[in-house]
């Protein structure tokens, strides 16, 4: 497949340009111009480009690119990375926000598929865009019995909170770091979080607001989406595709 036209599919399919970010989305690095494997990951890491290039990938999709921020020069560590993707002639695509918040493949999306919630709306706005989703369960669903949904889905989560009611009725649905979001899910009338990065700031929030916080790991929480992107593209185009894993444990 042309990488063109792969690149084209991929911006109408996540919106990519229509989405304020901490960045460039969509194509970072151009490398090959036909693309007949994909690899994806969440991070844009040494380890990650070694698994693509080892899959023998001509695109890499991850969901934490290059750029963040402020224009970084090309030295040091961070040039010795981009260089590798001239080096192989590896194209690099990432999709940040516009995956998180994605309503079909997004990874919010996929951890309410996962934990059979019902998606009832949006929330965690970031200049235009909302991150996060509400759901429910189909019915009042014990907490400690939606930990036990998330553990054996992805893994046991790297911390719970128990201070909301026994059992959960509306949560709110965020992965990644999106601990602040907190106050806002309980105004909305949520009793139970899921995110993904511990945040020290609202460690206490939780007790404060009487609320139930699961922190599935940043990592983690966001290793759904990606798949989720490659398997659509895999059964709309036939491109074979791997994931890289690179698990960093928070």
């Amino acid at each position: 497949m042309k990488r063109a036209d792969l690149v084209t599919y991929l911006d109408e399919l996540l919106h990519i340009h229509d989405v304020v970010d901490f960045g460039p989305q969509g194509l970072q690095i151009e490398g090959r111009d036909e693309v007949t494997k994909l690899a994806v990951g969440v991070d844009a890491a040494h380890a990650t480009i070694d698994g693509a290039l080892a899959a023998g990938a001509e695109m890499l999709i991850v969901h934490h690119g290059i750029f963040w921020g402020p224009t970084k020069r090309l030295v040091g560590a961070y040039g010795q990375k981009i260089r590798r993707f001239f080096e192989a002639d590896l194209n690099l695509y990432g999709a940040h926000l516009a995956l998180d918040a994605h309503p079909e493949l997004g990874n919010n999306a996929e951890l309410c598929r996962l934990l059979s919630l019902h998606p009832i709306g949006t929330y965690f706005n970031y200049k235009g865009l909302d991150v996060g989703l509400l759901a429910e369960p189909e019915q009042p669903l014990e907490f400690l019995a939606l930990v036990e949904r998330f553990s054996e889905a992805l893994q046991p989560p790297l911390r719970t909170q128990s201070f909301g009611p026994a059992k959960v009725q509306r949560v709110a649905v965020c992965s990644g770091d999106a601990a602040r979001s907190m106050e806002e899910a309980h105004d909305l009338g949520c009793d139970t979080l899921i995110t993904g990065e511990i945040d020290y700031t609202m460690v206490h929030a939780a007790e404060e607001l009487g609320m139930n916080v699961l922190y599935g790991g940043h990592y983690v929480t966001e290793t759904l989406g990606i798949q989720a992107l490659a398997r659509h593209l895999s059964e709309r185009f036939g491109l074979p595709w791997a994931f890289i894993d690179v698990p960093v444990g928070l």
